[in-house]
């Protein structure tokens, strides 16, 4: 066996572990595929078979009113009555316990939202794995970040028809695939401290999900070069659910090439496995 051979074991190793991890992740009891409902609340208070109480959007934010013998836990806390969850941020989210369920209150679009997480949810029972490309060392890409002298604000469309997502970005990252060169543009990456872009390619639609997959950035080095691996692009959780509000991918992010890597559709969607 070659050097190059025992590297690239090694390679196809790492990436199932990190498969592996992606999957374990999508069948925790309350993960994404736990959701029951989403519910786009108003001023009137409204009752869900999913969910106890009546549920409202007011100046204080959400608001449940349980009736006798309705009860939540909230930060460890028994609730019972009217429990107001205060104004959120807009992609913020909070949770109470029901029983063995979570219900999701959260702030998507500029509206207040219910999403309760139910652990025996078809969705959920069901999942078993999420089809992917076998992991290849030609999809691990060096680019370099190119950033904007200023952050701009990017607006994109949702997964829900007629809802909008406005993020900052830094500025785009240039890279070349097979001798062509693209530019994604970027937004913060989280905890990983680099970078995280929304994408679609001539994969999507065919083998992968239409909307758009996502894929982690490396930070810069000094001289700003960046890794990115196709390899790990994944799905967002609207591949899986119409119970999400995901952003879609910006205009410019659409590239020619086929990356025939990381996540495929998912089973639930019609996907091959």
């Amino acid at each position: 066996m070659t050097v190059q051979d025992v590297d690239r074991l090694g390679f196809a190793e790492e990436w199932e572990r990190w498969h592996v991890s992606r999957d374990k992740a999508l069948a925790d009891p309350h993960g994404f595929l736990a959701v029951s409902s989403l519910r786009w609340l108003g001023p009137d208070p409204e009752r869900f078979e999913d969910a106890p109480g009546a549920w409202s959007s007011t100046a204080e934010g959400v608001v449940v009113e349980l009736a006798e013998g309705e009860r939540l836990t909230v930060d460890g806390q028994p609730v019972t009555g009217r429990y107001a969850f205060g104004v959120l941020a807009e992609r913020a989210s909070v949770y109470a316990g029901w029983g063995d369920a979570v219900l999701e209150v959260a702030k998507r679009g500029g509206y207040d939202i219910l999403r309760p997480r139910h652990p025996d949810n078809a969705l959920l029972a069901d999942f078993t794995h999420t089809p992917a490309y076998a992991p290849d060392p030609r999809w691990v890409v060096t680019g370099r970040f190119l950033p904007f002298d200023e952050p701009r604000a990017v607006t994109v469309g949702a997964a829900v028809e007629g809802l909008e997502h406005v993020y900052d970005s830094p500025g785009v990252v240039e890279f070349a695939l097979d001798g062509t060169a693209h530019r994604l543009t970027v937004f913060d990456g989280g905890a990983s401290g680099g970078f995280a872009t929304l994408f679609r390619d001539a994969t999507s639609g065919v083998t992968t999900y239409a909307a758009s997959r996502k894929v982690q950035i490396t930070a810069p080095d000094a001289d700003g070069r960046v890794v990115l691996d196709f390899n790990r692009a994944v799905n967002l959780p609207c591949a899986y659910t119409d119970l999400a509000t995901c952003p879609l991918s910006p205009a410019e992010n659409h590239l020619s090439v086929a990356v025939e890597a990381g996540e495929r559709i998912p089973l639930e969607r019609g996907g091959k496995p």
